[in-house]
């Protein structure tokens, strides 16, 4: 079976608290802003069995973490969540990729009893395996602080993220590569595309030959009413 999608990064940069309270005039519930250990920041839009997370840094502070520096606004990454973050990292340098060792990330969180410390192991690539899309592992070592009821009810009826389409011009080869990463299976979609079903959420990949590179196009909530709409980003 392949691997759960864990969360989709929208990369804010410097300008998270300008930009964040947007998304909660949508409707969206946001968790506090947490300081990683690295030294980025973050909120949260927390799903089911997913989340969306706005990634960023201080306003008016150079970038801590050299992999987010050169980012620009925008849908950012795709990350997995992986079984075990030391077997994925001996399958994925067994199968050739060029990965770094497992690295551990933490942040405060608040609690029903004050302040706990969430904890992730995370897989990252010295060198990516689809050029043009960020992708990392992230297996969550204490869930309970993130998948929490209070921060996951939101106004406007969010419950899931259900689709991500990527875009690009090699779409079997990118559709392809996404297949080893995810221990997934490339279908036949309509328009020449490719969809993978993952557990929790179905990844399209779309060709388009005006693009140099893939990129990802979009994202699909699934809400309360059980309509699937696109989730609008505030860049």
């Amino acid at each position: 079976m392949s691997v759960d999608f864990d969360h989709l990064v929208l990369m804010m940069r410097d300008q998270l608290l300008d930009r964040a309270p947007r998304l909660q005039e949508d409707g969206f519930h946001l968790t506090g802003v947490s300081v990683h250990n690295l030294g980025s920041i973050n909120q949260l839009i927390t799903l089911d069995s997913s989340y969306i997370e706005l990634l960023g840094w201080p306003a008016g502070q150079p970038p801590a973490r050299k992999e987010i520096a050169e980012q620009p606004l925008g849908l950012d990454a795709l990350v997995f969540r992986p079984r075990n973050a030391g077997d994925t990292f001996e399958q994925l340098r067994r199968a050739g990729f060029e990965v770094n060792p497992v690295q551990r990330l933490e942040r405060l969180v608040p609690t029903a009893t004050g302040t706990g410390m969430a904890r992730f192991d995370t897989v990252r690539f010295a060198r990516q395996p689809i050029p043009g899309l960020r992708i990392y592992y992230c297996q969550h070592l204490t869930p309970e602080y993130i998948w929490n009821e209070s921060v996951m009810q939101h106004e406007n009826g969010a419950q899931s993220l259900r689709e991500i389409v990527v875009k690009a011009p090699d779409a079997r080869s990118v559709a392809d590569t996404l297949a080893v990463l995810t221990e997934g299976q490339v279908l036949a979609a309509a328009d020449d595309g490719f969809v993978l079903n993952l557990p929790n959420l179905r990844l399209m990949v779309v060709p388009d030959a005006r693009l140099s590179a893939p990129v990802i196009w979009q994202a699909a909530l699934g809400y309360r009413d059980g309509t699937l709409r696109p989730f609008v980003s505030p860049i």
